[in-house]
């Protein structure tokens, strides 16, 4: 979120805890798109 908010982006709703045990935000970018952002402790990501 910080990086997108350094290129230019707004934030629109900040980063915070969710009820699923993550966080989540959303932000949106200089061409007028909206972005979530997520993360969650539990996901496993296979490489």
């Amino acid at each position: 979120m910080k990086e997108a908010e350094t290129a230019g982006a707004t934030i629109t709703d900040p980063a915070k805890d969710t009820f699923w045990g993550g966080y989540s935000g959303h932000f949106l970018d200089l061409d007028g798109h909206v972005w979530e952002v997520v993360w969650n402790p539990e996901w496993e990501v296979e490489d």
